[in-house]
């Protein structure tokens, strides 16, 4: 039975599980729910992630919430496929780290239900929210590139020369940046991966504007 992926076009977290699920070879179902119209809030959804977030993967009588729970997941889940972590306790441990500088560090204070707390309850213009946006892109991507720039296990992509979970993180934020205007022109190292990846059908059908539910 194919998985059953709960998610919005536009969503970050969900772009990164159905890169995961492409490279991983794992057939899926999609069920949109439209976070702007805030179709996430429906009772029938709230039955199955009351956070009222997306994605939620169903497998079977599992469901699993949360992106990089998700990634976790399929990794142990599904143990023959495209592996998204090294081998090596050292490695797995910096493809870790640099999904969460993404994933745990900046993606939270950007998503939708931020930026509408800062227009609705904060009263900030769009300028402010936009200088909001951009601080925490810049201090991503500062200490991405430094790290890549850095660090020996750099190859093609983040953690060698095949993708991992940092580089299926990594690729969602730049779709974000680049749609907020973020100048990305001296991250060289970022940019070159994100190319690399977008090389791949599994990124490249992943993304936003690829998805059934895209407007």
């Amino acid at each position: 039975m194919a998985l059953l992926l709960h998610d919005y076009f536009r969503s970050s977290a969900s772009y990164r599980v159905r890169i995961a699920l492409n490279l991983k070879g794992l057939p899926y179902r999609q069920q949109p729910h439209h976070l702007a119209k805030g179709e996430h809030r429906a009772p029938d959804y709230l039955r199955i992630n009351p956070q009222g977030l997306v994605p939620a993967l169903v497998d079977g009588d599992v469901t699993i919430t949360q992106s990089i729970a998700i990634l976790e997941y399929l990794e142990e889940a599904y143990p023959d496929t495209r592996r998204l972590l090294p081998a090596a306790p050292a490695g797995r441990a910096r493809v870790r780290s640099l999904s969460a500088i993404v994933a745990a560090d900046t993606h939270p204070l950007n998503n939708l239900r931020v930026l509408k707390y800062l227009d609705t309850e904060l009263g900030l213009d769009e300028p402010a929210r936009t200088a909001w946006y951009h601080h925490w892109l810049k201090e991503c991507f500062d200490a991405f590139e430094a790290r890549l720039q850095d660090e020996p296990e750099t190859g093609r992509f983040c953690h060698g020369d095949d993708p991992t979970m940092a580089d299926i993180c990594l690729v969602p934020q730049i779709f974000n940046a680049k749609r907020f205007a973020f100048d990305l022109a001296a991250y060289s190292a970022v940019m070159r991966i994100f190319d690399a990846a977008q090389a791949l059908d599994a990124f490249a059908m992943a993304a936003p504007d690829r998805q059934p539910d895209a407007e």
